[in-house]
């Protein structure tokens, strides 16, 4: 099935998707990596100027430029899910974020916390980072840039049409990184 939808994915259209489904999404994304994650994991929801839960998380470290004082994104491709592993069920218990975006899949432990939260991680293609940026229809906040740099910082980024994202693992326990 090939999906359209608008950020925060409502709870059930989040219980409908399954592995291998196509999905397109409009709305605010928030970037984050292995020095943000690492962050996060410390804070609370309190503790941030931006609302996770309202918004899909992105595996991805960005090439910004700035342009008559606006950020544009150059590229921004996905980066390897895997490295944030042990830090991706404390983010999605504790923020409330229901769509990871990434590469590359996630473990057994992240699995299970999707199911818990009834969230997805669906996956963008790889060495498509000029077509991700080509979405990006704004960049609305940056926090951390000065402390852990463009790739490491969390850029807010409103987004058109998303996509393709496939969805690799799903709210059910169901994953095309593991074989039955």
């Amino acid at each position: 099935m090939e999906y359209h939808v608008s950020l925060p994915v409502p709870s059930d259209v989040l219980k409908k998707l399954r592995i291998n489904d196509v999905l397109y999404i409009t709305g605010s994304i928030f970037t984050a990596r292995d020095s943000a994650h690492m962050k996060l994991r410390l804070m609370k929801p309190k503790d941030l100027a931006f609302d996770p839960s309202v918004m899909g998380l992105y595996h991805c470290g960005p090439l910004m430029k700035q342009e008559n004082g606006r950020w544009i994104a150059v590229s921004a491709g996905p980066t390897t899910s895997s490295r944030m592993e042990e830090f991706e069920d404390i983010l999605l218990d504790r923020f409330g974020i229901h769509l990871i975006i990434g590469k590359g899949g996630m473990g057994e432990r992240t699995g299970k916390a999707l199911k818990k939260t009834g969230s997805v991680y669906v996956a963008f293609p790889g060495g498509a980072g000029v077509l991700a940026a080509e979405k990006i229809t704004n960049v609305s906040q940056v926090f951390w840039l000065e402390e852990l740099g463009m790739p490491e910082a969390i850029w807010v980024l409103e987004v058109k049409e998303f996509g393709p994202l496939v969805v690799a693992m799903d709210s059910t326990g169901q994953s095309l990184y593991r074989r039955p």
